[in-house]
């Protein structure tokens, strides 16, 4: 194969997995076959199994793409900003922003299904490890109250996770998005002296 095949091939590999992505955010996952995600793409099962070879992992691969998208759009947001309420509030809320397409049913699909569930986790822990580094610089720097960082991010941790896990939606009617956003609003209030 030509060089050149091979950078259509994986820009092929990208456009499928960004349609893939957008339908699985549309509608949900759990109730597609195989074959239904073929014809929903105009595509072949053998295109979908050269990408994953079970549906279980094209959902697996598929949020992993969903999410290195939505982590990358949400460091050039970040790198915009300065002081550490705005990076702080501004990196929650371009969080909420990624998630805002996302379907309740593939919020309810992603939190029922292992393996999707896993990579969402993930993405969580890291989330709120970049939020603790947030909140440490800000009072390193004197920007915020002298808080003990690693709580304040723990506590953030466990909001993220109820997020996650539909606790935030069920308790409230709080899309995720928009509980990040309300998290955003807390967090910085509280922070700032």
């Amino acid at each position: 194969m030509t060089r050149a095949g091979t950078r259509r091939g994986t820009a092929r590999q990208a456009q499928l997995f960004d349609q893939l992505v957008a339908l699985f955010l549309a509608e949900g996952f759990a109730r597609f076959t195989l074959d239904d995600i073929a014809a929903r793409l105009h595509c072949s099962k053998s295109t979908l199994y050269a990408l994953a070879e079970s549906k279980d992992r094209l959902v697996r691969a598929a949020t992993v793409h969903f999410f290195r998208g939505a982590t990358e759009r949400v460091e050039a947001e970040l790198d915009g900003r300065s002081g550490a309420v705005d990076r702080i509030r501004g990196y929650l809320e371009a969080v909420g922003r990624q998630l805002e397409p996302a379907s309740a049913q593939f919020m309810e699909d992603m939190a029922a299904a292992p393996a999707a569930r896993e990579v969402y986790e993930r993405n969580t822990r890291l989330a709120a490890e970049r939020v603790r580094d947030l909140i440490a610089a800000g009072v390193a720097t004197g920007e915020l109250r002298d808080v003990h960082a690693a709580f304040v991010a723990d506590v953030v941790a466990a909001v993220m996770v109820r997020i996650q896990q539909r606790h935030v939606a069920e308790a409230t009617g709080l899309p995720d998005a928009q509980a990040y956003r309300e998290l955003a609003a807390l967090l910085t209030h509280g922070l700032t002296a």
